[in-house]
């Protein structure tokens, strides 16, 4: 049953058990109780299968949305590029046609792309009249609200980075030379250059090793992998206290993708610790400083990503000064509690203002 004093906020997304990012970010959301702060009903409209389970589930989302909407007064829309915002543009739409606040939260590190190489012009116009319903309009990095300042009102964009349960800080030791990956195996994620240059770092470190951790979307790749796993192990989909068995075990992590929203991982490693190698686009560059909580490489680039991860395997101490930089950096600015106390700020916020209406 409903409590009537409390901000009631009706959530769409990915379903909570998909393998990603926006998953992982509702997830945290959940695990630190943002459901116990507000009356918060969370609808997946996606999950992962066929497209005809795809289907299927974007079809039953919407119904179970408009049976839910009257009773809600906000609606939160998490939100990436190409199939993910025609998707969600149809919820938006509807939420705005029922006179519900919307607060469009966008994770897509490919919205560029899609924007400005997939659309016509009045596709892009559909785009801006889409996202000028937000009431609210979050993004993860000061690169995406300078990105999404350029399509709607800058001044009606909110910087609000993903965030993460920090954990308990125990004692590391650096010099074993352990890499980790945390995410989607694919090309887009740098995964062919990462395996390119195993060999060769191998050759000045034979003691390193790679854990690959995630969902493969390549047979390529994964067989690339297969071929190296005297040193390459790769994991599977790990989460919760395996995952954070490996975080802590694994001195140095990497994350060459090609684009990026923000990145999840690289939080996790920050908190616990981790020497850094990770490639320099969307929201990246606030949480690694160059020098300071990381080491920056050029996307799609092999020279530079193996010598960011042999500067890091040749200095144990660098790696300690750069973790716990980054640790302290995820605690001061990348906090899951910090960040839901700007959440519901943001939600009080738009739950005082007049209805906003695009002409």
């Amino acid at each position: 049953m409903m409590k009537e004093d409390r901000m009631r906020v009706l959530m769409v997304g990915p379903d909570r058990s998909v393998h990603g990012g926006i998953s992982g970010v509702v997830n945290n959301y959940f695990d630190a109780g943002l459901d116990r702060m507000i009356e918060l009903c969370y609808i997946g409209t996606m999950v992962e299968g066929t497209k005809l389970a795809k289907l299927l589930q974007a079809v039953k989302a919407y119904l179970h949305f408009l049976v839910k909407l009257s009773k809600y007064d906000i609606v939160h829309v998490n939100m990436a590029s190409d199939s993910s915002y025609y998707r969600k543009s149809v919820f938006i739409r509807t939420a705005k046609a029922c006179h519900k606040k919307v607060v469009i939260h966008q994770h897509g590190g490919n919205f560029p792309e899609f924007y400005e190489k997939e659309l016509s012009h009045k596709g892009r116009e559909r785009v801006k009249t889409v996202l000028s319903m937000g009431d609210a309009f979050l993004v993860l990095g000061t690169a995406w609200k300078d990105f999404f300042g350029t399509i709607i009102e800058r001044d009606r964009i909110t910087v609000l980075p993903d965030a993460i349960r920090i954990p308990k800080r125990e004692e590391k030791q650096y010099g074993r030379h352990k890499i980790l990956y945390l995410g989607r195996l694919c090309k887009t994620k740098g995964i062919g250059e990462l395996l390119t240059v195993m060999p060769k770092l191998r050759e000045q470190y034979p003691d390193v090793r790679l854990y690959l951790a995630g969902i493969w979307e390549d047979k390529e790749l994964q067989e690339q992998a297969e071929a190296l796993k005297e040193y390459v192990t790769d994991l599977g989909w790990i989460s919760g206290a395996e995952k954070q068995r490996y975080l802590r075990e694994c001195d140095i992590f990497v994350m060459p993708s090609y684009f990026e929203g923000q990145s999840v991982s690289i939080l996790e490693a920050m908190a616990n610790a981790c020497g850094i190698a990770a490639s320099k686009t969307g929201g990246i560059p606030d949480m690694i400083i160059e020098g300071e909580t990381g080491i920056f490489v050029v996307p799609g680039d092999t020279k530079t990503l193996e010598a960011g991860l042999l500067k890091l395997l040749a200095d144990p101490e660098l790696c300690r000064t750069l973790g716990e930089n980054a640790r302290r950096k995820a605690e001061a600015e990348f906090s899951i509690d910090n960040n839901m106390k700007q959440l519901l700020a943001i939600y009080e916020t738009i739950s005082c203002r007049e209805p906003h209406y695009e002409k």
